[in-house]
């Protein structure tokens, strides 16, 4: 028996009488693929070791690949699904998401791997190949990278957050000021909050930190341009929807135009992505906060009682 990291390992079955069971080879042992293999068991999601017996079979993604036939890329494709134009395994989109979400953190491939507790060989597996992650490594991965497992799989895409069931026992907590820099990260998506000649207002940009400064791109005369020379409020969050958990961070501080060319120059050189919305969207209005809160709702203790 020859396994490789992905691969899924059956136990048991009718033939024997005994209750099948599955789990995923998330560690090998040794470079040649035989026993024994670390098993992460659909059944339960705890990660063992396993020494296979004569009533185990290895099951490999590629058996039953769907059949490819020349087709533009994108959603539903071939090439969305992970397969290249020559017909060999590509990343998935899950994997994708995780590439580009721990990127975004700065977070290693190896670190990454530590802090969910998975081998580095597995997550370099689910990065660069169409893999199909247990739910709980998608929900080790989401709490390591402060996302959500819905984000991971790209479900929740056009879908209002807060649909999901809330915690039988749900703790809220205050961030620490080092806490909220960590989850504003270096940049993302977030709202802006200031008043306006309409009345107030909100808006989502695409944001960076710099200097623990936020700074995002807009158009001149557009509602986000009104924000040079108030004191406005930011705010980014994550919701997770399959475990009910969730944070927020809300920025408040005085809000300027951009004008030095070096500055300009400075921003757009640390910038990860252009402004979503497309356009002429040059002018840079950066935020100094003055104010850092945040709260978290996470699981308390199964024993007591809500927080007073």
């Amino acid at each position: 028996m020859r396994a490789h990291l992905g691969d899924r390992l059956v136990v048991g079955g009718p033939a024997d009488g005994a209750d099948r069971r599955d789990g995923e080879i998330v560690g090998l042992h040794h470079v040649d693929g035989t026993p024994p293999y670390d098993v992460r068991w659909s059944d339960t999601g705890r990660v063992t070791l396993v020494f296979p017996g004569p009533d185990a079979l290895l099951r490999h993604p590629e058996e039953s690949p769907s059949p490819v036939s020349p087709a533009p890329s994108g959603p539903g494709t071939a090439e969305g699904a992970g397969i290249r134009p020559d017909g060999t395994p590509g990343a998935g989109d899950i994997g994708r998401r995780v590439a580009m979400e721990r990127e975004r953190q700065g977070l290693t491939r190896a670190e990454t791997a530590r802090r969910a507790r998975m081998a580095p060989d597995y997550l370099a597996y689910i990065e660069q190949r169409p893999a199909d992650p247990s739910p709980a490594t998608l929900v080790s991965l989401a709490d390591v990278l402060g996302t959500t497992v819905s984000a991971l799989r790209g479900s929740d895409t056009g879908l209002p957050p807060g649909r999901g069931q809330a915690l039988t026992n749900p703790r809220l907590e205050d961030l620490t000021p080092d806490e909220c820099r960590a989850r504003l990260s270096t940049h993302g998506v977030g709202r802006i909050a200031l008043s306006t000649a309409d009345g107030p207002g909100v808006f989502p940009v695409n944001y960076e930190v710099v200097d623990d400064t936020i700074a995002f791109r807009t158009a001149p005369g557009s509602g986000p341009a009104t924000a040079t020379d108030k004191d406005v409020a930011f705010e980014v969050d994550h919701v997770d929807e399959t475990v009910g958990q969730g944070w927020s961070v809300l920025a408040v501080g005085p809000a300027r135009t951009v004008t030095e060319p070096e500055e300009v120059r400075r921003l757009t050189a640390h910038a990860h992505s252009t402004p979503w919305a497309g356009g002429g969207r040059d002018t840079w209005v950066s935020i100094r906060p003055t104010r850092l809160t945040g709260r978290r709702i996470s699981p308390g203790d199964s024993g007591s009682g809500p927080d007073s």
